[in-house]
């Protein structure tokens, strides 16, 4: 699978285009979900073989945050990729992931809601007890 970023909900075009020059030294493919496919399976975005796509569009709400997930990417690139995300100041992006055998089958709305359960219960262990 060729390295793949899909980006969903990064309405801002000077952010979009600040993320892109980062990323074009890595020459990685961005791909711009666009909110009527996010009743896709992740896997189908990310031509993984074998994933069946879902029939008809979504219709309902974007989603609440930017989320970007990396696909076929291996620990050194992935790095080069956070790091030239951090360096080029659109963050910070709360809601990454890695496409996994697990989470290929996952719509971009149950995505997103895995990773801000991870992100809240992330948030409340580093806040000082009382």
């Amino acid at each position: 699978m060729k390295e793949t970023i899909l980006l969903f909900h990064v309405p801002d075009k000077d952010i979009r285009l600040k993320m892109e020059m980062a990323l074009f030294p890595l020459r990685v493919r961005l791909r711009y979900i666009q909110q009527e496919d996010y009743n896709q399976p992740l896997g189908v975005m990310a031509k993984v073989k074998d994933i069946e796509p879902a029939e008809g569009t979504y219709d309902g709400e974007p989603l609440p945050d930017t989320m970007i997930v990396f696909c076929g990417f291996n620990d050194q690139k992935l790095n080069q990729a956070l790091t030239a995300l951090r360096r080029c100041g659109v963050g910070p992006f709360p809601y990454k992931a890695i496409l996994t055998p697990t989470n290929q089958h996952w719509t971009p709305l149950e995505c997103f809601a895995e990773l801000k359960r991870e992100h809240e219960y992330m948030s409340a262990q580093k806040k000082p007890e009382a």
